[in-house]
Formats: C-alpha cells, structure tokens, sequence
C-alpha cells in the first residue's frame, strides 16, 4: 500500500504471496479503517496532523499527562507524594549549587523509581533553587528520525507553568535548522521531560527559573551504520548552542533517562530469573563507570559494541548531555531495577548521577 497499486492489485498481489484470496470489499474495507484510524500517509492524515499542531501551539501550555495516572493532581498532594521520598534519602546534603552541572534522572513513573528520583534530587536542590535555566534532555519514545525536538510551549505541572526559553529555542532552530521544530508534537504526551520538571517545579517550590525542553530521538541508525554521533550535524550544532549558553547563565543540565529494558516484555525470547538480574546489574554498574568519567565517545561506544542488546532508551539524552559538559565527574547516587512484568521476568534498570566540578 505505497500508493502505486489500486484495489484490484493489491488483491491480487496478497493472493500470490499468501495463497489466500480476498474480495474487492474486504480491500476497500480494510483501506477505510486505516483511514479512519489516521493510519494512511494521505491528505486526511496531514490535515488532522496539521489541526493536532496548531491546537497544541495555541493552548496556554503543554498540558500535564502524569497526574491522575501516576502521582496526584492535586498540588498539596502532589507535593505531599514526592517529599515522602525525598524524607526517605539517607544522605540528603545537597552539593553546593557552585559546584553542580547535571544530573541523571530516571524518567520511570515515580512509584517505581521515587526512591531513586529522590536520591539524586535531594543531592541537586540548592543548584536548581540557584539556576537561571533548567536544560531537561529526556528521551523521545515517539520514534522515527527526529534526532533533536524542541517545541516553543512551556511545561505546565499542577503547580503551574514553566516557561520555556524562547530565545534559545530561536537561537538553537536557527543554527541547527527548522527541523528541530518540525516533530514538535512528539511532545505532547511525551512523559520523560515531564516527569524530570516535576521534581524540579517541587524544589524550585518559589523560585523561578526558564525551561528549555528537549526530546532526544533513537540513535539506532548510529549504531547499525557503526557511526559516531558526533558525526551528525544536527547533533553538534544543537551542543555546540548549549555550551554556548551554558558559558552565559547558570544552567543545570537533566537527562532524564533510563537504562535498560530487558525481558519478554521487550523482546527478548526468556524471563529473567535471579542469575540473570545479577548478570544484568553487572553490566548495568559497569556502565554507571563509564557514566561518571562523563565522556560522550566511551559511553557511546560501550553500547555500540554490545550492539544496544539491553536497550538503553536513555542513550540519547545522556549522550547529549554528556558532550556538552566539561571538566565534571559524576557521582552515582542510587540504582534499582524495576519490575515491567507481573512474573518479574522483565525489568527496566534505572539510576541516578550528579555531574559536579
């Protein structure tokens, strides 16, 4: 269905390949639903893509997705829910806000990940009381080519609305091309730049401070073409504006990321049993190491030669971020794995970092 054959050909050409026949109405029948569906590359397709984009640039913000699923809607409560593990931190002394640069933060939903969302948190929360600009890198689960997305809206929380920066939106599209913006609606019910400024918007508690949201697509084609990313000039240029601005205001850098996703659940033929979940914290420390030299290359190149067998959705934003910062170490702050399957079989690794001079 590229739209170089009709009804009749199509027919004809799944009868050849499967030996089953179909009816010219079963055909017309199957094509209406997809277009029903917006699942069709047509014109009915780009008109409602085109009405989706608008409607989400003229809202007031970005509307929230998480609350009511995932933690309260409420805002005293919402508050209430993210302090109680923060109160569970053994070690809350945050870092001199001076000292801070960035810091890892899973994008997992917070009843899974909050021991570790709040571990690494609590350790930045005089520096994101102290930053003039907040640059959150999370993942893009959307998929497809978009490599960097920004979008012109700011991030609304049940607390209220951050405002995105709307002069480095400006500054990044025009260095890096229009093509930042033209997947913006992947951020509309992207939860991995939300989940990180919910934390941020709850220690900020009156401060204010800019927003500058950024989803990170997959870096897969890299990978198969055995390619750095380093070698793709939308990638550089977006860095190089951010190491720019970074050097102008005091900027705190989130990449709001996972790390691995392994299991039946995602793909894999067998269930982790109690060997394996060792096996795989090995491997998952191993790259917490590499993490903390804060090197863009090595990091990369680890998953490159296991292939991204565990599926590290964080790849993206951590690469990102990690190419921008200079003259840092991280410092682990917490690690878990988490249940994604009832039997326990497949699991979602998580941690969290502080990127500090």
């Amino acid at each position: 269905m590229d739209g170089s054959r009709d009804v009749n050909t199509l027919k004809i050409g799944f009868e050849l390949r499967t030996g089953t026949p179909l009816s010219n109405s079963s055909v017309e029948k199957l094509i209406s639903t997809l277009d029903e569906a917006l699942l069709l590359d047509n014109r009915r397709f780009a008109e409602a893509h085109t009405n989706a984009v608008e409607e989400f640039r003229l809202a007031p913000s970005r509307a929230t997705t998480l609350p009511g699923r995932y933690c309260p809607g409420d805002p005293q409560e919402l508050g209430k829910f993210l302090q109680q593990y923060l109160d569970q931190v053994d070690d809350a002394a945050p870092y001199p806000a001076s000292k801070v640069r960035g810091l890892i933060s899973p994008h997992i939903d917070f009843p899974r990940g909050g021991p570790v969302y709040a571990g690494v948190w609590a350790k930045v929360a005089a520096a994101a009381k102290e930053a003039e600009l907040v640059v959150i890198l999370g993942t893009d689960h959307a998929g497809g080519e978009a490599r960097v997305t920004l979008t012109r809206q700011s991030y609304a929380t049940p607390w209220g609305t951050m405002p995105t920066a709307q002069d480095l939106v400006a500054e990044i599209a025009q260095e890096a091309g229009e093509e930042v913006l033209s997947n913006e609606l992947h951020h509309r019910n992207e939860h991995s730049v939300e989940a990180a400024a919910t934390w941020l918007h709850h220690l900020l508690g009156g401060a204010r401070c800019s927003l500058l949201p950024v989803l990170c697509g997959s870096f897969q084609t890299f990978i198969e073409r055995s390619v750095s990313p380093s070698e793709d000039p939308l990638i550089c240029a977006t860095v190089r504006v951010l190491k720019e601005v970074s050097d102008r205001q005091r900027t705190l850098f989130v990449a709001a990321a996972d790390l691995a996703h392994v299991g039946p659940v995602f793909g894999d033929l067998l269930p982790l049993d109690v060997v394996a979940r060792a096996s795989l914290e090995n491997k998952d420390r191993r790259l917490i190491e590499v993490l903390s030299n804060a090197e863009a290359e090595p990091f990369y190149q680890e998953i490159r030669e296991e292939g991204d067998q565990r599926r590290i959705c964080g790849m993206p934003p951590l690469y990102l971020m990690l190419s921008v910062l200079t003259g840092v170490k991280g410092s682990p702050t917490g690690y878990a794995q988490c249940p994604a399957s009832e039997d326990g079989g497949s699991q979602v690794s998580i941690c969290g970092m502080v990127y500090h001079s």
